[in-house]
């Protein structure tokens, strides 16, 4: 009796350190933070979330560089060269859409199905796919694959993780399968495609669009549907909604009917997606209308939906109705700003996310005003979001001009073109003005580093910033000064 007492006693002050433990590492304000243990050899290591994201992501790009290398995913003798593999499958990964080769002439059907697969896995997320199998597989879900998939779909707690992954499963199931046969229905209806190729083609492009990856079946993109309203509305509709972020459509499933309940998150995401789709189809529709490139030769009412489309597929699917090598300069700009802007937080969208320019905004105004605290829908915006917008803006900026310089030293496309491309590759849209495959080799490098940079870089860097593991107050402040500003 007595040894059973002591044994009792030690468990239970062992499970009290773990719990306190891993509340020390896990603080109830920050959600799923910072590091975990992991054991190598006999000693524990921390080691953050987002370090084994991007070793997912590297794992699932190398794997399908090596699938995509081999004789059966490319038409003709051989197989792929190194670089366009690496190339494709990063796009692919990283769900952007920019290529080197053509799609449906380069790749064979086999390879067009491991780049599907890749896009699936790499908007789903590497890490919530694994975690996810667990779930579906095992029928549980360890500590350590809680930590990887709430860290990645910026989940505020541990205990729903399951619930959210069933969710973000379902969600994408279904806005794909309906997506898949309306397209299908009509290629069939519309084209006279033959069933089996109407279905393979409503699938790619159902699955392309919701993952918000733009790669295409066809070598002018979508340009042979500008005027087609059963094609461009349908897949411009499932980027809408794979660009809201799952948190948003989750949001909105339960409490569709109060919107005053909704979370300043959703706020700020609708209504700045309203904004930018709006502006972005006036400004695009605009400048291009007479332009008989692009534009021009349509009818009014077609001339609207593909300034429509393309406002939607700029901020984060790269698809294109129309020709971007022909575009006025002044579109390009205006889509480099809405490129880099992106989708919603927590979803298959791209760009540094409208929430951190629509924080940013609001700092702007309340500035402005002359206000002290920044008060956003009634509620007040904490501090550390400020710092947090701001950083990643800055450094969004700074890998942008960067990148584009070193482009312009190695190349002679211009700057206009260049910086379009490396907007897109950095937000993981996937357009581009048609000198991709033009660009040398290094140029192309520099191409896949920001699209996984991009890809993983806003997540990784938000989770650094806001989920620290160290979270203790220093023990000293210096003195405060104000240098002059403006």
């Amino acid at each position: 009796m007595l040894i059973r007492a002591r044994w009792a006693r030690r468990t239970r002050t062992a499970r009290a350190r773990l719990r306190a433990g891993f509340h020390r590492l896990l603080p109830a304000s920050s959600g799923p933070a910072g590091r975990f243990l992991t054991r190598t050899g006999r000693a524990l290591r921390p080691a953050t979330p987002a370090q084994a994201i991007v070793t997912g992501f590297l794992g699932a790009i190398g794997l399908g560089t090596a699938v995509l290398m081999l004789p059966a995913s490319r038409q003709g003798p051989g197989g792929a060269p190194f670089l366009d593999a690496l190339f494709t499958a990063t796009s692919a990964v990283c769900v952007t859409g920019l290529i080197t080769v053509d799609t449906p002439t380069y790749w064979t059907t086999f390879g067009q199905v491991v780049i599907l697969v890749l896009i699936q896995l790499g908007g789903f997320g590497v890490m919530s796919f694994g975690a996810l199998l667990g779930v579906l597989l095992a029928g549980k879900l360890g500590l350590r694959s809680r930590l990887l998939a709430a860290a990645e779909t910026k989940n505020a707690g541990l205990g729903d993780v399951r619930s959210v992954l069933v969710g973000v499963l379902k969600v994408s199931l279904a806005v794909e399968v309906v997506l898949a046969a309306v397209l299908a229905t009509r290629f069939m209806a519309g084209y006279g495609y033959p069933p089996g190729r109407a279905a393979w083609e409503g699938v790619f492009h159902s699955v392309s669009s919701f993952n918000n990856a733009g790669f295409a079946l066809y070598t002018d993109n979508l340009m042979g549907f500008v005027g087609d309203p059963w094609i461009c509305l349908p897949i411009a509709a499932a980027v809408i909604i794979g660009g809201l972020g799952f948190p948003v459509l989750f949001e909105l499933r339960r409490r569709y009917r109060t919107p005053n309940r909704w979370s300043m998150n959703t706020k700020l995401v609708l209504s700045g997606s309203a904004v930018l789709l709006a502006g972005g189809t006036a400004f695009i529709t605009a400048v291009e209308w007479a332009n008989q490139a692009t534009l021009g030769p349509l009818a009014p009412q077609q001339k609207v939906l593909a300034g429509f489309f393309q406002s939607v597929v700029t901020r984060t699917a790269g698809f294109n109705s129309v020709d971007i090598g022909q575009m006025h300069p002044v579109s390009w700009l205006g889509m480099d700003i809405l490129m880099f802007i992106g989708g919603g937080p927590a979803g298959t969208a791209g760009g540094l996310k409208i929430t951190t320019f629509a924080v940013l905004f609001f700092i702007l105004y309340t500035e402005l005003r002359g206000g002290t605290a920044v008060n956003v829908f009634g509620k007040r915006l904490s501090r550390a979001v400020h710092r947090e917008a701001i950083t990643v803006v800055l450094l969004g900026i700074a890998l942008v001009v960067g990148s584009t310089v070193f482009l312009m030293l190695i190349c002679d496309f211009g700057q206009e073109r260049l910086l379009f491309e490396v907007v897109s590759a950095f937000a993981t849209v996937g357009m581009s003005t048609g000198i991709t495959a033009g660009l040398p080799p290094a140029g192309q490098v520099v191409l896949i580093l920001l699209m996984f940079v991009g890809r993983l870089g806003p997540v990784t860097l938000g989770t650094a910033l806001a989920l620290r593991a160290d979270t203790r107050a220093p023990l000293y402040e210096y003195p405060k000064e104000r240098p002059l500003i403006g």
